[in-house]
Formats: C-alpha cells, sequence, structure tokens
C-alpha cells in the first residue's frame, strides 16, 4: 500500500481537502488528524448562534465517526502531532511514528491575545472553535454587561449578536469605526450608527489598558482614563496563523507558514492552507479562499499540479443591524470611491486599483442586493 495523504487539521481547511481528494481519488489512505474532536461544524455559525439559542453540540453537523465513514478517512482525534521531520516524511503523534507520501498542514490560526495589565487579563473569552464556544455560552450565564474587545469583522458580528439576544454590550476598538479595515470611512460610520441604534455602546479610538476584577464582575481600564465595568469580557481581534508546528520541522515562515500558488511550502510534499498560511504572499483567512486552495491541492495530490487562482471573494458580514457585504480587494496600492448611484446614502462603494479597475467593492442596507452585478462589473479571475 502506498504511503498515506496525511492532514494535520480538522477544521474547514483539512475536511474540504479531503472532501476534494476523495471525489478524485476514492482509495489512497488518508489519515486526518486533530487536537480536539474531529467533529465537523461551520466555524463562522459560531459568531451569531447566540441568540438562535444555539449550544455547541447543535452547531455540529456530523461527528468524527460520520465524517470518517462519508470520507474513508483514518482520524486520530484529541491528537497533538508533536514533530515533524520531513527527511524522514514522518509525522509523530500519540506515540505513533506515522510515514506520509504527501502532507498538508491545515492548522488554522490562533485568536490573537491584547496585552493586559491586571490580573483578570487572563478571565479575557476568545471564540476560535467549538469548545470555545461551549465555554464561552456557559461563561455568559447570569450576566448582563459584555465588553468585546475588537470592532472587526468577527467582534461586529458578536456584538450584534448579543445586543438583540439583549445584553449591555460595550465594544472596544483602537480604530475611529466598526470594519476599518473592510470599510471605507462613511460606510463605517454608518455601521457604528446602526449598531448604536440596537444598543451596542460604542467605545472607538480606544485601547484597553488593563482588566481587573470587581466583585462578580471586571473592571476594563482603557487609554484616557476611562473605565468599563462590565460581568464578561471577550476579545476579538483576529486570528494569528499557527506556525510552531512548522517553524519546528524548518519551513519557511513568514507571516504564516509560507507556501507558493500551488500550496507547495519549503519541504517536498508538504502542503498548506487555510488560516495557518501565507499563500503566494497573502493571508486570505476567509472561507472562498480555503474552498479554492482546497479543490486545487486535490488536483495537486492526485497527479495534475494545480495553481490556485481566487474568484472575486465577497463576504457577508453577519450584521443584520446593517447588511453588508464586502469584496476585499487583494492590492493594497487603491482607493475607495463611491459610486455616483449612491453618493447621498454611501450605499455602493467600489475599490479602483492604480489601473482604475474595479477591484473590490463594499455594499451595506438595501445595496447588498447589487452583488450579483457588481460581480459582474469585475475580472472574472484574481490572483
Amino acid at each position: 500500500m502506498s504511503a498515506p495523504v496525511i492532514i494535520i487539521g480538522s477544521g474547514l481547511a483539512g475536511y474540504t481537502v479531503a472532501r476534494e481528494l476523495r471525489k478524485l481519488d476514492r482509495d489512497v489512505p488518508v489519515i486526518l488528524i486533530s487536537r480536539d474532536s474531529a467533529d465537523f461544524y461551520s466555524k463562522p455559525m459560531l459568531s451569531n448562534a447566540f441568540l438562535q439559542g444555539k449550544d455547541a453540540a447543535s452547531l455540529v453537523n456530523f461527528k468524527a465517526q460520520q465524517m470518517a465513514a462519508q470520507l474513508k478517512l483514518e482520524i486520530l482525534a484529541h491528537s497533538e502531532v508533536t514533530a515533524i521531520d520531513t527527511r524522514e516524511r514522518t509525522v509523530s503523534v500519540a506515540g505513533r511514528t506515522l510515514y506520509y507520501g504527501s502532507l498538508v498542514l491545515a492548522l488554522g490560526g490562533e485568536q490573537r491575545r491584547i496585552r493586559l495589565s491586571g490580573i483578570a487579563s487572563e478571565d479575557v473569552l476568545t471564540v476560535n472553535d467549538l469548545d470555545d464556544y461551549a465555554r464561552f455560552r456557559t461563561a455568559l450565564e447570569g450576566c448582563r454587561r459584555v465588553a468585546i474587545l475588537g470592532a472587526g469583522l468577527i467582534g461586529c458580528e458578536f456584538a450584534n449578536d448579543l445586543a438583540m439576544a439583549q445584553f449591555e454590550v460595550s465594544l472596544v476598538d483602537a480604530g475611529r469605526w466598526p470594519l476599518n479595515r473592510l470599510l471605507p470611512e462613511p460606510q463605517g460610520l454608518l455601521m457604528a450608527a446602526a449598531l448604536e441604534d440596537i444598543g451596542v455602546e460604542l467605545h472607538l479610538g480606544k485601547t484597553p489598558k488593563s482588566i481587573e476584577r470587581t466583585g462578580a464582575g471586571y473592571l476594563v481600564q482603557m487609554s484616557g482614563g476611562e473605565t468599563l465595568e462590565v460581568d464578561r469580557v471577550v476579545a476579538s481581534i483576529g486570528l494569528t496563523p499557527r506556525v510552531t508546528l512548522a517553524r519546528q520541522a524548518g519551513l519557511a515562515v513568514a507571516r504564516g507558514i509560507v507556501a507558493d500558488a500551488w500550496l507547495r511550502t519549503s519541504a517536498p510534499d508538504v502542503y498548506a492552507l487555510g488560516d495557518c498560511a501565507e499563500v503566494d504572499g497573502l493571508l486570505l483567512p476567509y472561507v472562498m479562499p480555503i474552498m479554492q486552495a482546497s479543490r486545487a491541492l486535490a488536483k495537486t495530490l492526485t497527479g495534475e499540479p494545480t495553481r490556485v487562482v481566487y474568484p472575486v471573494m465577497p463576504v457577508q458580514v453577519k450584521t443584520p443591524a446593517l447588511p453588508t457585504v464586502v469584496a476585499p480587494p487583494l492590492e493594497a496600492d487603491g482607493r475607495w470611491k463611491v459610486t455616483a448611484a449612491s453618493i447621498e446614502d454611501n450605499g455602493v462603494w467600489e475599490y479602483r486599483n492604480r489601473a482604475d479597475e474595479v477591484s473590490g467593492f463594499a455594499l451595506i442596507g438595501e445595496h447588498v442586493r447589487q452583488r450579483q452585478a457588481m460581480l459582474a462589473a469585475m475580472a472574472p479571475w484574481r490572483g
């Protein structure tokens, strides 16, 4: 029997590679290794599941045993990979040494931690996986006031969800408007107003400095001396790629595990994708890039080297207070421009690259219905 394809990671990237690989080859042995239960669920659901009354168990689509049967996998759950030897082509896990023909790193990312002083800084909650979500739901029992640190994509989604679930939400961010990395300022200010309309208290241009316990709650000290008294603190300031295992194995690491447009790392037959990978110079922590990369990699693993190319990849922000769809531009040297049709309400902004071509867009409110028209106005492929 040929050496197996080993996939490390059971998130969307790991399971999608396995699924796409099985479409092309029903017989190649595949081993999937997971630090957790390896149950399959939709991670984007974590930020708007509270209002729906969903606990962690109800978010699981398929148990690990079901995934193993569906995709003809050997799954090693609750198993930590301790070492990778790219010369011997082995993985050390749970006291075993496994040989691989191809190795796929789908390690995901870690929630960034804010450097805070104060004895209660270790009590700050983060939600990055199903186990985190279970702890998060338990921690909010009996609480009323919640501070969310970070007004990016996930922070705004949590703020919207918890405010609609009747929590008193304080949203803290150093930026001048929510979603400041995705939206131009006029739209960001409209998002701020929409969140305030549902009861979210915004503390923008503020940086949290320390957290102390005050009886059953917490005191958050911010820059400028302002304080917040809350029952729980949740941090949502983005992901940082998991690279420790790759670095220990001698793989090239920059912002993430360095991979080229074919998902190849610096070692033969070792590939990386998803939140852990810097693919062709890009960090793209969204669902659609993972899907595109998984399809390309499955072809490569079955003998047809395939370069990943990215279509226009709109992101739907789950903030019912102000429906929003953004196609983040891959270039950083362009400019935002409001369209003539929406100057009055700032509903449609285009991102123009140096050639004055539309390479991204941001739609809010009723204008999200223009998503398909905006997609049609852009080049069919990027990357």
